[in-house]
Formats: structure tokens, C-alpha cells, sequence
């Protein structure tokens, strides 16, 4: 079964692992959000698909991010020249980075660029930033604009939110339905290869992630929300909540800025219209799997994984 996995960090991640152990790598593409990306320390940062990459390498750091055991020997020597350091990274994830920004600089795209991340962590599988093109994502708050990393940061996702820019737009109120997001505006498009891996999937499964900060910037691409409805594959969305709390990060608070309910039901009603099912665990209306869904071993991961497709099949079977 070929296997198209939208993402953002920690917990798409996590299913990324359980989706590689069930379908194998051949089968699995995961297309993760670049509207975290920044040019940091001189080097192009892309947090998601390197999250996704060093997971799958099974070389993520316990802190969640960053790759395990890692040296701050640079960060340490910006930080006596009295550089800016709000950003930090190890050591090994700058070179990782700066094999990224060199490939960029001479011409690559992110999608060819991000590929050599990939080969270098020995990650078989394909992780595909969802477009090439930058696709910032931007919050306004206390009356400030400011790019994610640095909200997310110095500000330590301090709300309330004003707006949230996403795939490059101005900051605005964010409907609470993934219906609102893509096609009938201009910006950054979605790759060849991401088109392809959804045209050619046999289960489309969207990641327990941010609804709004990780995966709204992905529907938010001119296109990619048609190529969903379009695909012939069954679609399948995995709550970010955990028995009705969130485990890691501002969910909740983009979720409650967007006029989304925080628990599964308000996912579940966010992705109306375009999804064919939920893996939650709590009831929701609708086709779906209640079951548990915290991802903190390689066997609940894995178990996961294998019930978010084979709800898949049934509804695909349909």
C-alpha cells in the first residue's frame, strides 16, 4: 500500500516511524509543511522535514528535536561573539542545514535540496517539502507581525492571536473549515512530486498535527485541496488530541483562534469535506476508529499506523 502522509513536527512525525515500520519504506512519502522555514545563522532551517528526516533516521534527540547527541560547539562560539542565539543548533543539524543552504544557493530546488538531507541521514523513504517556492507562515499578536519561528521562540507562543498568514499571505482570521483554505488564490504551488504522490497514493492519511500551524499551510497551496478531492485514494486524519488534551505545542491556541473546538470533534469538523475518516480517541460523528492514539513507543506507533490503514482499506473498499 502506497502511503501519502501530511505532516508537520513532533506528532506527524511519530506516525512517519509507525507508517515506515508498517508499509516499508518504498511505500511512504511524507509531505511536510515548509512554512516554518528560515534563513538562521546563515543557513536555510527547514523544521519540519528535518523533524520528519531525523525521526525516521531514528536519531531524534529526547528534547523532541535536534538530533541526539548532538555538540552546541557553534552555538557556543556565537554566543561569546555576541550573536544572536534565540535559535539553537547542534552542531550536527548547522552541517545538515548548510548542505541544504549550499544546494539552494547553487541553484537546487527545496525539493532536490532537502533530498540530500534525506540521503545523508540514510532515510529511505521520500520526505517532500510541500512546495518549493518560500511559503512563510506569519502570526500577528499584540499587535505585532512576526515570523513563526520567532513567535513560536522569543515568544513562546504567547497569545492572543490577531491573525495567521499562511503559504505566504497576510495575516487574517482563519475560517474553521479546511474548505475555506487553497485553490481560489495565488501563491506558492504545490511540487510535481507532491501532486504525484497523492495522484498515485493508495491511502492519504493527514498526521495528528497542528490543524492551523502545520497542516492548513499545506492546504493553503493553489491546487493542493483539489488534488485531494480529486485523488482515488481514501483520506484519513489523525486527531492531535490525546484524551482530550494536547500532548506538545500551541495547538490548542491556534485551534480556539481559528473558532475550531479543541478535541477530535473539532478536527473532525475542521477537515469536513475533505476527509473520509478519523482515528481519534473519542467518539466523533462520521466514519472513524476510536482507539488510542498516543504515539510514545515504536509498538503504539506501529499499532497506530496499522489501524489508521486498515480504516483506510474499509472505507477505500467502499
Amino acid at each position: 500500500m502506497r502511503v501519502a502522509l501530511l505532516s508537520g513536527g513532533t506528532g506527524g512525525a511519530k506516525l512517519a516511524c509507525g507508517l515506515l515500520d508498517v508499509v516499508g519504506a518504498e511505500n511512504l512519502t511524507v509531505i511536510a509543511n515548509t512554512g516554518d522555514d528560515a534563513w538562521v545563522h546563515g543557513a536555510h532551517v527547514s523544521p519540519d522535514p528535518d523533524l520528519v528526516t531525523y525521526w525516521l533516521a531514528d536519531a531524534i534527540d529526547e528534547r523532541g528535536y535536534g538530533i541526539r547527541g548532538d555538540s552546541w560547539r557553534v552555538m557556543d562560539a556565537l554566543g561569546a561573539a555576541g550573536r544572536p542565539t534565540w535559535f539553537r543548533l547542534g552542531d550536527r543539524d548547522l552541517a545538515l542545514c548548510l548542505i541544504r543552504s549550499e544546494l539552494l544557493r547553487d541553484g537546487a530546488t527545496l525539493t532536490e535540496a532537502h533530498a540530500a538531507v534525506v540521503t545523508a541521514m540514510e532515510v529511505e523513504a521520500r520526505v517532500l517539502p510541500m512546495c518549493d517556492e518560500p511559503a512563510p507562515t506569519t502570526v500577528e499578536a499584540r499587535g505585532r507581525t512576526l515570523p513563526f519561528q520567532e513567535f513560536m521562540i522569543v515568544e513562546q507562543a504567547r497569545g492572543p492571536l490577531e491573525g495567521v498568514g499562511l503559504a505566504g499571505a497576510a495575516p487574517a482570521p482563519v475560517g474553521a473549515s479546511a474548505s475555506d483554505l487553497g485553490d481560489d488564490r495565488d501563491g506558492p504551488q504545490p511540487t510535481a512530486a507532491v501532486l504525484a504522490a497523492l495522484a498515485d497514493a493508495d491511502a492519504i492519511v493527514i498526521g495528528p498535527s497542528n490543524p492551523i500551524a502545520s497542516i492548513a499551510p499545506i492546504l493553503a497551496l493553489p491546487g493542493l485541496r483539489s488534488a485531494l478531492t480529486e485523488a482515488r485514494a481514501p483520506i484519513v486524519a489523525v486527531s492531535p488530541f490525546v484524551g482530550g488534551a494536547v500532548l506538545k505545542g500551541p495547538t490548542k491556541l491556534f485551534c480556539e483562534f481559528a473558532g475550531i473546538e479543541p478535541s477530535a470533534i473539532g478536527v473532525a469538523g475542521f477537515y469536513s469535506g475533505l476527509i473520509d475518516g478519523v482515528v481519534a480517541d473519542e467518539p466523533v460523528a462520521g466514519p472513524a476508529l476510536v482507539t488510542p492514539t498516543l504515539l510514545d513507543s515504536p509498538e503504539a506507533r506501529r499499532t497506530v499506523a496499522a489501524q489508521v490503514l486498515e480504516l483506510a482499506a474499509t472505507l477505500g473498499a467502499n
